[in-house]
């Protein structure tokens, strides 16, 4: 389907390809079809301002600054869009060449880096399936150290954490003996594995310590499951004035792996639990803080060249996945200037047609082609092989941190269990450490948006360094994604309030992301940090033409004018380029009907919230934070969401512009319809009842949710009678406005 240029990635020519690239053949289309609809953009914005101008009234005035404002903020968005389809490239790794470049001995050592925060809104025993899957990777095990973040300082996840690694002396040799893909035992057990005795024992093994762990979630209490005196003193440090927001740092190596051996002499991988010092007044309390704190507490105990970061609940689904990051990272033509290897995000708990949207294709598959054939794609905050020297300044210049044992080049030479080693990991994972000194703003991990990673990327492009997208056939890390509507909409609201931290801030990429990074890479990250704006022309088209049709107000052109034929380019060029952008990259037709419902829906709720909070955040008057996302599932709503039934449930502010939305373009809809048949004023209001209808079909869950289900999904009572009053209230409002 794409067209096959390759290169060879090694400056020596006799040496093995690590990776090969092949470039998008529709580029080229892209680029013609973005000429051809720039200029119909220019007109539109053209004829818009000579509405505005010669505007003899208000109700004119009005409709036409309204429009001009949105169809300017659509074109703003296209244009920042367009960078991300200059150069879409497709990549290829040769893992098995590996073998021919480096011995087994010289594999660079890995430091893994797992974050949770909640054992009640991440289940344990995901974080259990992701560690154990990274610790049975296809590398050498006394090379592998996991470091799990606990930010909760919860006791059952350290209890999760300490079956895991008896769990492991058994999983390890077992991976090994049977040789699957599927090194995740959650995953495994639900494929359609091969039976053998082995297979049972491990499985019945598997589902005892998920009991355990289970049943120490619901107690709360994990006093009765200990029988080890060990165990026993490490839980010891959770006294009565031990909190979630205030204790200090616990810092416990679970596995050594020059000491512990799994059941066959194999040797284990490391694997360390780390929960920071906390106090109510400390801050950088967000998940960039947490990672500083791992970035640190690692460099004092493994201090590994190469780092891979991944969230609890996204598990390794190929155990060739760090084999692939190394064809990138050990190219000698690529690595003194890679900061990062980045791979996908894909969750295959979504339902068949992606009902939410939750999959963000183009976020985390399509835009991230785009970015790789410029400067690369930008950091999601997990499924990410990081090389350790970028955390410490540009490709040429390194920023030495406060003590020369943190640097990236530092060699530890002691065990990570010695007590010098203890003292200075639990010395580093103070609260009160980074007091003067530059983490977070020069060195490690960047605070100042709630979207912690994707300013971390743009922090370390904007220095010089490039990123790679690698997406193979088989996914490398799966996970899951919220199936509420509501959980949907307040993550997308934090992630698009830390999109405008970072665009107003002084890094800002509209300027400083333009000089350091080049025009494209600096408009693409436009796009996200202003990505909140797209609810200035969705709301205006949701309701002005729908209001100005309930008032017998025509202000789009008629079918015998050519300016109609310019509004039906402009809306099918850009929807129809849309949908074949989705459905190239394997989208379905359904999948992608959803993902533009979605957007309108997100426009109207959380981008116009997160813009309403963030603006009132800076008068002072509102609070936001970071929150994790609910991952714990309820049968009844689960069952709703896998039929494709929105899910609403409860009383929300960011419901009611969808309600109100969905009663006057219905409203409007009808008796645009009506009139229309009627032959009264047919071309003029065309446009405005065929867009009506548009939004009607978009909102029938709404409808749905509102008038014909009577399930703990529907849409609250009180939420549909808040609505149809605003609507009423926003109609005699509009009639006035609109009046001449």
């Amino acid at each position: 389907m794409e067209g096959m240029r390759r290169y060879s990635s090694s400056s020596i020519p006799s040496s093995p390809s690590l990776h090969t690239l092949r470039h998008a053949r529709r580029t080229a289309l892209n680029y013609l079809f973005a000429a051809v609809y720039s200029c119909a953009v220019v007109v539109l914005l053209y004829r818009q301002a000579h509405r505005l101008v010669h505007s003899t009234t208000l109700a004119s005035f009005f409709i036409s600054l309204s429009l001009f404002l949105a169809d300017t903020v659509l074109a703003f968005m296209w244009t920042t869009r367009q960078s991300f389809l200059v150069n879409i490239i497709y990549r290829d790794e040769h893992p098995g060449n590996l073998e021919e470049v480096l011995k087994k001995s010289d594999f660079p050592a890995l430091d893994v880096f797992i974050c949770t925060a909640d054992p009640y809104k991440e289940p344990p025993m995901r974080l259990v399936s992701t560690a154990l899957s990274v610790m049975a990777y296809d590398y050498p095990t006394e090379k592998i150290s996991v470091y799990v973040s606990d930010d909760g300082g919860s006791q059952v996840t350290l209890y999760a954490c300490m079956e895991a690694v008896k769990f492991a002396s058994h999983w390890l040799p077992f991976c090994r003996k049977q040789n699957t893909a599927h090194r995740s035992p959650e995953a495994y057990f639900a494929s359609n594995h091969s039976w053998s005795s082995d297979t049972e024992q491990i499985k019945i093994m598997y589902e005892n310590m998920k009991a355990r762990v289970e049943a120490v979630l619901e107690r709360g209490k994990v006093e009765e499951y200990i029988t080890e005196e060990i165990e026993r003193r490490i839980l010891s440090k959770w006294t009565d004035g031990f909190t979630r927001q205030d204790h200090p740092a616990v810092i416990e190596v679970l596995l050594e792996g020059t000491k512990n051996r799994d059941i066959t002499d194999h040797s284990m991988p490391n694997f360390i639990y780390v929960s920071r010092e906390k106090s109510r007044t400390s801050t950088h309390n967000f998940k960039s803080g947490a990672l500083n704190v791992m970035l640190r507490v690692s460099a004092t105990m493994t201090n590994a060249p190469i780092i891979l970061n991944i969230d609890c609940d996204m598990y390794s689904n190929d155990p060739q996945t760090p084999l692939r990051a190394l064809c990138y990272l050990l190219d000698p033509k690529l690595k003194s200037q890679l900061a990062y290897v980045q791979f996908p995000q894909i969750f295959p708990s979504i339902n068949k047609d992606d009902t939410y949207s939750c999959a963000y294709k183009r976020t985390f598959q399509i835009n991230p082609m785009g970015l790789d054939g410029l400067s690369g794609p930008n950091y999601i905050g997990t499924g990410c092989f990081f090389n350790r020297q970028a955390f410490f300044g540009g490709p040429s210049t390194i920023s030495p941190p406060e003590i020369s044992q943190l640097g990236p080049h530092h060699v530890v030479d002691k065990p990570i269990q010695s007590p010098p080693t203890l003292d200075l990991a639990h010395k580093v994972a103070g609260c009160n450490y980074e007091n003067m000194t530059k983490w977070g703003s020069e060195v490690g991990f960047m605070y100042g948006s709630l979207v912690e990673d994707f300013y971390t990327g743009f922090r370390l492009q904007c220095k010089g360094w490039k990123s790679i997208f690698c997406n193979p056939k088989r996914p490398a890390f799966l996970g899951d994604s919220p199936i509420s509507l509501i959980d949907v909409l307040n993550q997308l609201q934090r992630w698009v309030i830390g999109g405008l931290q970072v665009g107003f801030c002084r890094f800002t990429p509209i300027t400083f992301g333009i000089k350091s990074m080049g025009p494209f890479m600096g408009l693409a990250y436009t796009h996200y940090c202003f990505g909140t704006i797209w609810c200035i022309p969705i709301t205006i088209y949701a309701f002005l033409p729908q209001l100005a049709l309930l008032n017998s107000l025509s202000i789009f052109p008629k079918l015998s004018e050519p300016w109609f034929f310019l509004y039906v380019f402009l809306f099918l060029g850009s929807y129809g380029h849309d949908f074949l952008e989705f459905v190239v990259e394997g989208g379905t037709v359904q999948m992608w009907w959803n993902d533009q419902r979605m957007w309108t829906i997100r426009g109207l709720s959380c981008f116009f919230f997160a813009a309403l909070e963030y603006f009132l955040k800076c008068l002072g008057i509102s609070t936001y934070g970071f929150s994790v996302t609910s991952k714990m599932i309820d049968d009844e709503q689960s069952k709703r969401y896998y039929q494709g039934v929105f899910e609403f449930g409860v009383s929300s502010p960011m419901f009611v512009p969808l309600a109100m939305a969905a009663i006057i373009n219905l409203v409007s809809f009808f008796v645009g319809l009506v009139r229309v048949l009627r032959g009264s004023n047919f071309e003029g209001l065309l446009l405005q009842t065929l867009l009506a209808g548009f939004a009607v079909v978009n909102a029938l869950p709404i409808y749905e949710a509102m008038v014909l289900r009577s399930d703990n999904g529907r849409m609250p009572f009180k939420t549909t009678i808040t609505s149809t009053c605003l609507a009423l209230a926003l109609y005699a409002l509009a009639s006035l406005l609109l009046r001449d």
